[in-house]
């Protein structure tokens, strides 16, 4: 039988310690958890079945987590996990999407049968997959616990990232630049931006000559023409026409670890405007770039940015960048760390940020992004493209 093993039993071990020490700040005997990077971080669990409630519970008592989950992705934590056989609970295919039952109460069943000296854990109130019913189902199945938020406790330990996380990301930060490349190069007068978009994704999952590539935890976001004010649209079918600016987001993907990296591009000479937009964003970008070390907080990064971009008589009001790594659909943020005022988070090596510190007006806007891993003296990009509008 085909295994997939991306890290080695004892890194699974580290991590799986560091989280124990949290629980045992917090007080916990048990922790249930349903964000699926979170899941893959602590057993490996790698598979397209988040649609579904599933998770990984971690006793303080036990050597193994549990993963819990639906009876036919059991093969898959098979194939993917580090887990013993034992450790792979399931429920049936009845369970899903029932109007009458749920797959947490065989779980809670279970719990309250094997597991009578847990009293206190923790569940991830903000997951995505997380839903109210779900948490009502473990609480009436399971009256001797009590439950208490224990959100962002694993995606903290993620934010110091292994050497061989590291090398992930890199590989990743190789196939956001040729994803770019490749978009780049779609992007023409008379071309249609859903075609760019295609090209995009073709590229990221198929990576380079060496190693392939994953899909990213967000499509390709590629405001194009008069959309560029406008974050976070996706695309049209639009045809381009000279003169237009366009947006391209994107992140290269390797064994789930993203490496996000934006642009933006000109079919043709830039307007002096989007020129304007570009130089100020570019010099922050160059400013903070060079400012990063161990040591420094957050928001102190965040200021050297403002401090640039007043000159140009710009101010941006949201964040500039955010802590990256393991992630699935709907993000590749790690939700704990952002670059802004009031985040007293202090950097340290082997942490990973997006640097993403767009400017969006009414009419217009650029976007021009960097993801870097903070070293020992600095910080490292993971990818290398030119920063400057591309015509």
């Amino acid at each position: 039988m085909e295994m997939v093993r991306r890290f080695s039993e004892e890194e699974y071990a580290v991590r799986l310690q560091k989280v124990k020490e949290k629980m045992t700040q917090q007080g916990l005997d048990a922790l249930f958890l349903s964000d699926p990077a979170n899941m893959n971080y602590l057993t490996g669990y790698d598979g397209w079945s988040f649609y579904v409630p599933q998770m990984v519970i971690v006793f303080l008592d036990e050597e193994e987590p549990y993963w819990f989950g639906r009876e036919q992705d059991v093969n898959g934590a098979r194939a993917t996990a580090w887990l013993s056989p034992d450790r792979l609970l399931f429920y049936g295919d009845d369970y899903v999407h029932s109007r009458w039952k749920h797959p947490m109460e065989v779980l809670a069943a279970w719990i309250h049968k094997h597991k009578k000296n847990v009293k206190r854990a923790g569940v991830e109130m903000e997951a995505y997959y997380f839903s109210p019913r779900a948490l009502e189902r473990l609480e009436s199945g399971c009256p001797r616990v009590t439950f208490h938020d224990a959100h962002l406790l694993v995606n903290e330990v993620r934010m110091i990232k292994s050497d061989q996380e590291i090398l992930y990301m890199k590989k990743a930060g190789k196939i956001a630049e040729a994803a770019m490349k490749a978009g780049i190069e779609a992007a023409y007068e008379g071309s249609r931006v859903c075609d760019v978009a295609a090209a995009v994704s073709y590229a990221q999952k198929s990576g380079t000559a060496a190693f392939g590539g994953d899909y990213p935890a967000i499509v390709p976001l590629i405001p194009a023409g008069s959309l560029t004010y406008a974050p976070h649209v996706t695309w049209t079918d639009n045809q381009l026409k000279k003169g237009d600016p366009l947006i391209i987001e994107l992140a290269g993907c390797f064994k789930r670890y993203h490496a996000p990296l934006a642009r933006t591009v000109t079919i043709g000479t830039p307007s002096p405007a989007v020129q304007r937009v570009a130089h100020a964003v570019v010099e922050g970008i160059e400013a903070v770039l060079d400012c990063v070390k161990p040591g420094l907080t957050c928001e102190e990064v965040e200021a050297v940015w403002q401090r640039v971009i007043s000159r140009y008589g710009f101010k941006k009001e949201s964040r500039i960048g955010y802590s990256i790594g393991l992630n699935y659909p709907p993000d590749w943020g790690e939700h704990t760390a952002s670059l802004r005022p009031g985040d007293k988070t202090v950097l340290r090596p082997n942490m990973a940020f997006h640097l993403i510190p767009g400017i969006w007006l009414e009419e217009m806007g650029v976007e021009i992004s960097e993801s870097f891993i903070v070293t020992d003296k600095g910080c490292e990009t993971l990818s290398h493209f030119p920063r400057f509008p591309v015509t």
